[in-house]
């Protein structure tokens, strides 16, 4: 059996649509025989997961499923081995180099909190 890292994009629609369109990208480890499995697998993924729900102001809120428009074969678990890059444009580079900042500090903090519940 072989792994592959799959992009399975969805599209977010709030209510009737007029908004911004919303894309969720993620990344996926899928394990197969061969690129046919794989990709048969990871569209299998995303059918499965699209989902229609209430948000909390009642409105409807549709995850469906585009499509996998990415499949890469991982031909081996490297330590620090690059799986995913990606070049953003912001607006305000300030701003988005805060938010990453933001997250990283809440990801560090969540990590110390596991950490102290151990101890």
């Amino acid at each position: 059996m072989n792994w592959y890292l799959a992009k399975l994009v969805f599209r977010i629609i709030c209510g009737d649509g007029d908004h911004t369109p919303q894309f969720d990208e993620q990344l996926r480890l899928i394990e197969a025989a061969n690129e046919d499995e794989a990709l048969y697998k990871a569209i299998q993924l995303g059918t499965d997961e699209q989902d229609n729900f209430a948000n909390n102001r009642q409105q409807m809120v549709q995850w469906k499923f585009i499509n996998v428009p990415e499949l890469y074969r991982m031909s081996g678990l490297i330590d620090g081995a690059e799986v995913y890059s990606a070049i953003k444009e912001s607006d305000d580079g300030e701003r988005y180099t805060e938010d990453i900042n933001r997250k990283a500090a809440q990801l560090a903090l969540k990590q110390t909190h596991k950490l102290l519940q151990i101890i």
